[in-house]
Formats: C-alpha cells, structure tokens, sequence
C-alpha cells in the first residue's frame, strides 16, 4: 500500500496512539493534519507534557493521561509505543473488540517505497547501523536513517523515493508483532536481554527473528557466525544468508584473517581494509564493520569504506572520550545497559580501568561480568538498584584477588572519587552494565548527566 493511500483509508477511522514521546510525536501531528480523529495516551500527567498538551489539542486531538490512559480503548486502529508488550489486558481487549493493534514502524513498513536494510541484535546495533548509513551516503545515495536509533520515519515517508535507501536500527519490542521483513537483516548478536519486559529468553529471540523470518527468497540476511545462535539461524534464512566473523574464515561472507578484513563470494575474495585502519576501539567494533561490510558489500566502494573508517570516531555514548584531565582519560559507555555490553568495553583497552557501573536491573544474569571486572578492573565504583548484584557477582568470580569494591551515591561522588583515585595515564570509564530508568529516562539522559559533571571538573 502506498503512504497517501494508508492515510486515505484512516479518514473514516479513529486512531489512538499510545505513548506521547520522541517516536509517537510526528505520527500524532501528521494523522491531525491529515484530518483524522485522534486520541494520544499517555501515562504521565498533562503537567509533564507541558505546552505539547495545548498544541495538540489545538489541533483537535483529544488526551487520556494519568493511571486510566489504557483504560476503554475501543479505537478502531491503535499504535502501541516501543517497548509495550502487545499483550497486556487492555490491549487484547481492544483486539476483541475489533480494533486493529499496529505501531509506528509496523506501518512504515508497510508503505515504504524504498528498499530497507534493517539492523537487530543484543549489542553493536546502533553503531552498526550508523556506519551503514554514513557508508551509503558517502556513496552518494540518499539514505533515510531510523527506528529505534532515535528517529520516527512514518511522518517523513511522502517524501521518499524508490531509489532512495531505508536504513534502520530495530529493537526486539518493535520486532514482536512485525509481519514483515526488511530486503537486507542484520543480527549482530544474540545474548540475553530485557529479561525485565519479554516473558523469557525464547520470547527475545523470536522476536529478533522476525526482522529475517518474512523475507524472500531474493532478500539478504546478515548473521554472526562466531555467535551460536546467529550462527544457527543463517540456516534458516529464505534468502541469501551472509555471514561475517572475527574468528574462522567464510565460504560466503565477511570475515578477519590476521589483521585483514576480508570479503567473499562465489570463489573470489578481496582485502577490504586492515583493523589498522578502524579508528574506534575495541574487537566488538571489528565485529561491526564486519556486519556492515556484510550489509553494504556491492553497494559501497571498497576506498570509501577504509576513507571512512579511518576518520569516524563513534556514537555518543558509546565508548565516547569525555576529556583528557590531568592526563586522566574519561569515558562515557552510557550505552551499556547489559553485562555484554560493559564487557565489550572494559576489552576495548589495554590497561586495567577505573569502572563506574550500576543501574536498573532488567531480570538477567551478572555472573558472565564478574570475571571480566576483575581481569579488567583496577577499582570499580557502584551505585544503582544493581550495585549489589554487581559486587556479588565479582566477588565470587574464581579470580577475585580483593579488587577494591566502593558503593557511591551518585555520580557526583564517582566521579569526584575517580577523579581522587586516578593517577596521570589512567582510564575512567561509566559502563553500567544496567538499564537508566532507575534514576534517568533513558541512556542518553544518563551519559549527559555522567558529562556535565566530568566536564564540570577543574
């Protein structure tokens, strides 16, 4: 279905959209201007929405706010936010009552006129995700960048073009109830996570799957062959599965030999760059160029992409320089809302580091971190609602040798500690290996937080 004709077929419906945030803000605006009758809910207060409330009311739409916003939808096409389970009373309820369940990115792909590449997995995607569109654009294609990276592309589709390119980052939560897949998938990874949302494990990993499962059979899949689950499901794929890893050679894919990052197809192989030329720390981002080598592989000169991966320096929050201070290095790895993640970037270094972890507890195991701490740990500050499971997790590692262990308030006193505690060559670095919503609304919100107060230092 084409987008003018979608937002044809609403004018005789009604609609609710369920979650007033970043992803749901165009989509509110866009149905009001087209005319159709509207209904945002929201859990928060009108006060928290502020002047965006009077707007959109201006524009005729009508606000459920508070405890009830669930309460008696009986609208008939509700969009769920990311991150709400599709099954909760309410919802299947409405379900009964005939209304259609969808979301934002569920109908994005539905009308979309351009090809997608789409990028899932427990870790690396935003990064991955990232170097495929800069890749693209460098290549001179127009590229539309969105999804779970920050940016709703419903509202913008009218203005896409066939030949333009759809790239898109994707959470498990946007994946649950997708029926349909992108032209090229890439899973990075698989590894327990949002335990604290999906019912279990399984549940995650079904999910994920469908950014591959309702492919064709001329569509692509890119999976890691060094990750066994991902590994297991490139047999499944219905179209052309390409693999990459950083650990064996491929008969099909992208993969490392020595220092050289090597792509093959059909027989023939090329050098597509050295590690040398990454200018990001850290295997995990080999991992990631892999992926989008894999992704971009026909798509993308070979020169562009060692001209560009000598010059990109990452994504905010991810294995971020804060500053150098007193000769100190400082570090935000905000993004680190897992165990994998936060062991991904204490490897990042050559050195032992000052970790600064901690957070919301999202129902999964620590014991793979503890090991890793104190292998790559020197001192490890801890505050959040899992600083407990942390210390429990390091000091029963077999190799615990007493590594200092200090519960902190805040991060004004870690990093005034860190700062107490480090000497002249030193790394500190906030990895929390849980999620933000203990004290922030997000990870960004907590790596500004962790910034501001390093860059405060004197």
């Amino acid at each position: 279905m084409k987008f003018e004709e979608y937002l044809a077929s609403l004018q005789d419906k009604t609609v609710a959209v369920i979650g007033i945030g970043v992803s749901n803000r165009p989509l509110i605006e866009l149905l009001l201007r087209r005319g159709v009758s509207v209904t945002a809910c929201d859990r928060q207060e009108r006060a928290a929405l502020g002047d965006y409330a009077d707007k959109v009311e201006a524009m005729g739409c009508r606000l459920q706010l508070g405890e009830g916003y669930l309460q008696g939808l009986d609208q008939d096409i509700i969009f769920r936010t990311p991150g709400m389970r599709p099954d909760l009373p309410e919802l299947t309820a409405a379900v009964e009552r005939d209304s259609t369940l969808t979301s934002e990115m569920e109908v994005f792909f539905e009308v979309c006129p351009c090809p997608k590449i789409a990028v899932t997995g427990s870790d690396g995607k935003t990064t991955t995700t990232t170097i495929i569109a800069s890749l693209l654009r460098k290549a001179g294609r127009t590229v539309h960048l969105g999804g779970n990276i920050g940016h709703p592309l419903l509202a913008e589709t009218g203005e896409m073009r066939q030949d333009d390119i759809a790239v898109l980052e994707l959470s498990s939560f946007q994946l649950m109830t997708m029926t349909h897949s992108p032209q090229t998938a890439v899973i990075t990874n698989m590894a327990p996570n949002h335990l604290d949302v999906h019912k279990d494990f399984a549940e995650y990993i079904t999910a994920k799957e469908n950014i591959f499962t309702h492919q064709t059979a001329e569509d692509i899949a890119v999976f890691n062959a060094d990750n066994a689950i991902t590994a297991e499901e490139a047999g499944r794929a219905a179209g052309r599965a390409r693999l990459f890893s950083r650990k064996v050679e491929l008969e099909d894919g992208v993969f490392l030999r020595g220092t050289a990052i090597i792509a093959r197809h059909n027989g023939a192989e090329r050098e597509v760059m050295q590690t040398s030329d990454i200018k990001l720390p850290g295997t995990h981002n080999v991992e990631n160029y892999l992926a989008a080598i894999a992704a971009v592989d026909g798509l993308v000169p070979d020169e562009i992409i060692r001209d560009f991966a000598r010059e990109f320096g990452g994504v905010e929050h991810r294995i971020e320089l804060i500053r150098t201070l007193d000769g100190v290095r400082w570090y935000n790895d905000s993004i680190a809302s897992s165990p994998s993640r936060t062991i991904a970037g204490l490897k990042s270094f050559d050195q032992k580091l000052i970790l600064i972890a901690g957070g919301k507890d999202k129902g999964i195991s620590y014991d793979e971190l503890g090991p890793e701490v104190n292998e790559h740990v020197k001192l490890l500050l801890l505050c959040g609602a899992t600083a407990g499971v942390i210390r429990k997790s390091v000091e029963k590692a077999e190799n615990y040798a007493g590594l200092e262990i200090i519960d902190v308030a805040d991060y004004h006193e870690a990093v005034a500690l860190a700062r107490s505690r480090a000497v002249e060559g030193d790394v500190v670095i906030l990895s929390p290996a849980s999620t933000s919503f203990d004290r922030f609304k997000n990870f960004m919100e907590r790596g500004q937080v962790f910034k501001s107060i390093v860059n405060a230092q004197q």
